[in-house]
């Protein structure tokens, strides 16, 4: 299988997820502070979970990596900027939204990785509409949409070239690597189902 036919499966396989989670998010809508703050929240709740367990799945020579790619800590850049912290309610909701998401093979770790990775695509876009409605910018409250900023390309041609060297043709590879992404849709929308209006 191909990098691309890869991703073409992963993309076919999470269409539903992906519409469902831009439901709740509305990242394209007014933000207002609070909401803004309520999703910077559960992002930092998420990937201070998630991230742990997606180094532990990836292999050594994939580890050192992964590490710079991980956004975590611009989460909580942000809510600091904000005066805002996760609580333990929030680890305990996104806990229990990952509980079901199985990260012990490769596959698995790299289908979940396809969202994170995807959406840090999706946050050069809100990066800006940020500054524009809230006044935020990277450093000041918007690091964790900004991410990488011009980088953010290519790094996403990175992680392609990389599923093409790590991920083989079979079609439980594919599946496994399908079932992790959509997964990974299914526990942010849990997270992010209660989202204030």
């Amino acid at each position: 299988m191909t990098t691309e036919s890869l991703l073409e499966a992963l993309r076919g396989a999470t269409r539903a997820q992906h519409d469902e989670i831009e439901s709740h998010l509305r990242l394209m809508e007014p933000l207002g502070l609070a909401r803004y703050t309520a999703i910077v929240t559960g992002f930092d709740a998420f990937l201070g979970r998630w991230e742990p367990r997606i180094e532990a799945a990836l292999p050594p020579h994939l580890r050192s990596w992964w590490r710079p790619r991980r956004r975590h800590a611009f989460a909580a850049d942000d809510l600091r900027h904000l005066g805002a912290a996760s609580t333990a309610r929030d680890h305990a909701e996104a806990e229990a939204a990952l509980a079901q998401l199985p990260l012990q093979a490769l596959p698995q770790a790299l289908g979940s990785m396809y969202v994170i990775e995807g959406s840090a695509l999706g946050g050069q876009v809100i990066a800006p509409k940020l500054q524009r409605e809230l006044g935020l910018v990277p450093g000041a409250g918007a690091s964790y949409f900004h991410g990488f900023g011009r980088d953010t390309g290519g790094m996403w041609r990175d992680f392609r070239d990389m599923l093409g060297r790590e991920v083989d043709a079979s079609e439980t590879t594919v599946q496994q690597a399908c079932a992790a992404a959509r997964g990974t849709f299914q526990a942010l929308t849990q997270l992010f189902r209660s989202l204030p209006a």
